[in-house]
């Protein structure tokens, strides 16, 4: 044998460095590593809590806080103006990660870059929740200066008395914080003499000196002193801001009592979260059922209520299943609900543009992606079937395949190849969702695509990969696989990759202007993806 043949660079095993730029992946593959901006969207998107495959949740928050923590060094305003632009887009399916973010950027050296993290409070921490967990962040990076207190004052005096009785009312503690701790630390000022009884009230102190409380308080107080369904029916019905956090425990075993509520319009996200009580219930027979299913797929509710596409899926998923993800609550589903349900995972991607290329839609089922999405109930395997979904029932001209084995009896490591998969918008979502858990896993070889399409002579403009980047299998590494598939084809195919956590590694090189690292799975992901192949990014 002639050893000089053992080394090339056209093709190169994954687990070795094809490219200088290349590092090692946590699977033991080799890929590109995304620069601080993409790390820092993928972290404010994807969050880190419940880790991944190959690295625990302590070890990837870190890694990807430091990415935080360089952003606020380098340029703390512009790691400001994102932080901002994804929390407002609802780009996220949770807030955690964005108040995390803005607790290290209000603690940054520059004062400049301070001082807007400050002032970006109330913008980022919507809700009184927010606060909270925003003061639990940022305790671990500084200490209670003047700058934060006066930021936490003003999220206090620039609401009008109405509106932070609504928020003391519904979101009265977190994480060990109460809006009587934030008061006492921040003294914010007031401009009424309601305004006052309420800072009174909520410190324990009554009404200070005889000051009218907000009607909405005497509400809640009433509200919490009632002991019948027909009481607090009369209270929701006089006081339609009532929520039903607002109410006692017993208040919410009433059928009654969540009928008056949906008669005042829930909030979407509540709605959807209630789903399986209000069925077990009997809340959602007949006419109220068919009305909370037109408000649960409403658009126009979709987005004004910053309702993020995954959060409706796991809400589906759930309540089609029939069994709660963390407890042992069970409930039969009412089908026009699921259907409901359905619909409103596409409604809340709204209107995306065809790109009008032909698509192939690839989706890692590997182990790896087999780990939760943002600490959501909902599998990274689950999440790509979903979001893929969205494309095929865009796209005319696609196919769906998926990283398999032969089956669950053979070994993965040597039976990895590409399956057609039965994925597509006239399957129902928990039934994709199923359908995708139970597909033999294959190894993680994220070329498989290329190397498949090329050898059935498939044409593909646009490939589209849906991994956690931990590739590590096969015998060619993916930016080569796209190269060969070129030459063979004749065809300038380009290459999306979606990614599903917030790992620091790509297999889109970043020196070609026709592959595109994405992240998240929020409203503009698939008219970016129809944008980047139609050739308009």
């Amino acid at each position: 044998m002639d050893v000089l043949r053992t080394f090339r660079t056209r093709v190169t095993r994954q687990s070795v460095k094809a490219d200088a730029r290349q590092v090692e992946n946590a699977a033991g593959g080799y890929t590109f590593v995304p620069d601080d901006q993409a790390r820092l969207h993928r972290f404010l998107t994807l969050g880190t809590e419940g880790g991944t495959y190959y690295t625990n949740a302590k070890d990837l928050t870190e890694d990807n806080a430091r990415v935080v923590v360089r952003a606020a060094e380098t340029d703390c305003v512009g790691l400001v103006r994102h932080i901002v632009a994804v929390s407002e887009a609802g780009r996220a399916p949770r807030q955690n990660p964005a108040l995390f973010a803005l607790a290290i950027a209000a603690s940054a050296a520059d004062d400049d870059g301070r001082a807007a993290a400050l002032a970006a409070l109330p913008r980022v921490a919507r809700t009184g929740t927010h606060l909270f967990q925003f003061a639990g962040y940022v305790e671990q990076f500084r200490g209670w200066g003047r700058g934060l207190r006066k930021a936490v004052g003003n999220w206090y005096a620039d609401k009008d008395a109405n509106q932070l009785a609504y928020q003391v009312c519904k979101y009265r503690q977190r994480d060990g914080w109460t809006h009587r701790d934030l008061l006492r630390l921040s003294h914010p000022s007031n401009d009424s003499a309601t305004k006052a009884a309420l800072y009174e009230w909520i410190c324990g102190r009554g009404r200070g000196d005889g000051g009218v409380l907000p009607g909405l308080v005497d509400a809640f107080i009433a509200a919490q002193e009632a002991t019948s369904a027909s009481a607090w029916v009369a209270l929701i019905d006089a006081n339609p801001a009532l929520s039903w956090e607002m109410l006692p425990d017993a208040a919410l075993a009433e059928a009654d009592v969540w009928r008056a509520l949906i008669n005042h319009g829930m909030p979407q996200t509540a709605l959807m979260r209630q789903l399986p009580r209000l069925t077990r219930l009997g809340v959602l027979d007949g006419e109220v059922g068919r009305a909370v299913a037109t408000q649960l797929q409403d658009p126009d509710r979709l987005a004004k209520a910053r309702v993020h596409p995954v959060n409706v899926l796991v809400a589906q998923r759930t309540y089609a299943s029939g069994r709660s993800a963390r407890g042992e609550s069970t409930w039969a589903p009412e089908p026009k609900i699921s259907d409901a349900l359905d619909a409103a995972f596409y409604h809340a991607y709204g209107a995306v543009e065809p790109a009008n290329k032909r698509t192939l839609l690839a989706l890692d089922v590997s182990g790896s992606m087999g780990t939760s999405v943002s600490g959501l109930p909902l599998t990274c395997r689950e999440a790509a079937a979903a979001l893929a979904m969205v494309t095929a029932a865009t796209e005319r001209d696609h196919q769906v395949v998926g990283f398999t084995s032969a089956s669950r009896g053979y070994d993965w490591r040597d039976n990895t190849f590409l399956t057609r998969l039965d994925v597509g918008p006239r399957r129902r979502l928990d039934d994709v969702c199923r359908y995708t858990s139970e597909l033999p896993m294959g190894a993680t070889d994220c070329a498989l695509p290329m190397v498949w399409a090329a050898k059935n002579r498939v044409k593909v403009d646009t490939f589209q990969i849906y991994t956690d980047n931990e590739t590590w299998h096969g015998a060619i590494h993916p930016h080569q696989a796209l190269r060969q598939y070129r030459d063979t084809m004749g065809i300038d195919a380009r290459l999306v990759v979606v990614a599903m956590t917030a790992t620091g590694s790509t297999i889109a090189d970043p020196s070609d202007p026709k592959q595109l690292d994405v992240s998240g799975f929020d409203s503009a992901v698939p008219n970016l993806l129809a944008d980047f192949s139609r050739g308009d990014v």
